[in-house]
């Protein structure tokens, strides 16, 4: 479900894999990709929400570093091809959002999962890969790609939710909220299966732009809450 608290484990073992170790993962699985992304300070890319709070732009990556290489992998373009022409990551992701505009095809549904701490990962949903740009950092030329969050009936990030949220809730509400309800539920104190919920649902007007308006629920307390205000 969107908005779902996990453990690395979790994520993965959600993915069925051992390892979710590259940010970008085109095509995980065959009918979307999955893409991992940071707001900390000390994240290695620049990803952000924009203003309307339903569009992700994300920073491509980075040539791999190499034993024997001088130059850092910052210090140097992210690239659409490896040496031996391969498409990287950015190129794959490149082509795709290529193709949607060209009309060749759908959007590509990305997956796309948040570094909260160390640990403590929020699913954010599914998007849709709708373009790209490349942006000069001030020292070499990087890919964003910019991703909308998905109204397309087959990628629901919320089976059993009957709230829409037209919005994402914010990282650093997410922060403050995991903070301020010490990682567990507000009504039992379970410390498994937690989500971030809206206090007043957003069905009736409540928003997800402060910390006071959003808890933690385990997922048994959050399923039976629904969309009813208590």
């Amino acid at each position: 479900m969107r908005d779902d608290i996990l453990s690395y484990r979790e994520m993965c073992d959600a993915e069925e894999v051992q390892t979710l170790q590259r940010g970008m993962n085109y095509r995980l699985w065959s009918t979307y990709s999955v893409v991992l992304m940071s707001q900390r300070g000390n994240a290695p890319y620049t990803d952000r929400v924009h203003e309307d709070g339903v569009t992700i732009e994300y920073e491509g990556h980075d040539v791999p570093r190499k034993a024997g290489l001088s130059t850092a992998p910052k210090a140097v373009d992210q690239s659409e091809r490896n040496e031996l022409g391969k498409l990287t990551q950015n190129g794959l992701f490149k082509k795709a959002a290529d193709d949607f505009k060209a009309g060749k095809r759908s959007a590509e549904k990305v997956k796309i999962y948040e570094k909260l701490y160390s640990g403590v990962w929020s699913l954010k949903g599914f998007f849709d890969l709708i373009d790209y740009k490349i942006a000069h950092d001030g020292n070499r030329n990087t890919y964003r790609f910019i991703m909308q969050l998905s109204e397309d009936p087959a990628y629901k990030s919320v089976k059993t939710e009957q709230i829409l949220h037209t919005r994402v809730i914010p990282s650093e509400v997410k922060k403050a909220v995991y903070k301020r309800d010490k990682g567990q539920c507000q009504i039992c104190g379970s410390k498994k299966n937690l989500h971030f919920d809206h206090d007043l649902p957003y069905s009736k007007g409540g928003s997800s732009i402060t910390a006071a308006n959003v808890r933690l629920l385990c997922q048994k307390h959050n399923l039976e809450k629904s969309d009813k205000i208590q």
